[in-house]
């Protein structure tokens, strides 16, 4: 059974919101969150994939991936880590790119903070999400943002269990 996901939008600050409590103890969520070869297990809604071309987990490193869709095509994007606390916090700069990591103009970046916390239940996961307008996030809305991130939150609640 999926457990729920808050999934708060506030077009007042260009921001989303995300909650979700996950059975399993901290150090293994933060490692299903920041090691490439467990993000490529749940990061991708399906049918889709992710597929890490290369993944630098420290303050100024980058993830290079690309999500893989059922006829091969191919999107690719990249988080720049900024500070990171070790199994707290981290967060980063999303952006969409080419293969080789040159950003797409076209989409603004987003700014990411994801949380990690000890709870009864096992651990609270918190994403802040931070548009630089309320026509980028309405935008990464409209391409199904919600409904892809949610699976694959789900899709990693499958894995954990």
């Amino acid at each position: 059974m999926e457990s729920n996901i808050t999934f708060n939008k506030d077009f007042g600050s260009n921001s989303v919101y995300v909650m979700k409590i996950y059975d399993a103890d901290v150090p293994k969520v933060w490692d299903y969150f920041t090691k490439s070869e467990l993000l490529d297990e749940w990061w991708a809604p399906k049918p889709w994939k992710c597929e890490t071309k290369s993944q630098d987990f420290k303050a100024g490193g980058i993830w290079l991936y690309s999500m893989v869709g059922p006829e091969g095509e191919r999107h690719y994007a990249q988080v720049k880590y900024g500070e990171i606390m070790e199994h707290r916090s981290f967060d980063g700069t999303d952006t969409f790119c080419d293969e080789n990591g040159n950003v797409n103009p076209d989409f603004p970046e987003a700014k990411w903070l994801f949380g990690f916390t000890g709870v009864e239940e096992g651990t609270k996961v918190t994403v802040n999400i931070h548009f630089p307008t309320e026509d980028s996030l309405k935008r990464l809305l409209e391409m199904g943002f919600e409904e892809g991130f949610k699976m694959g939150l789900n899709q990693l609640e499958e894995i954990l269990k």
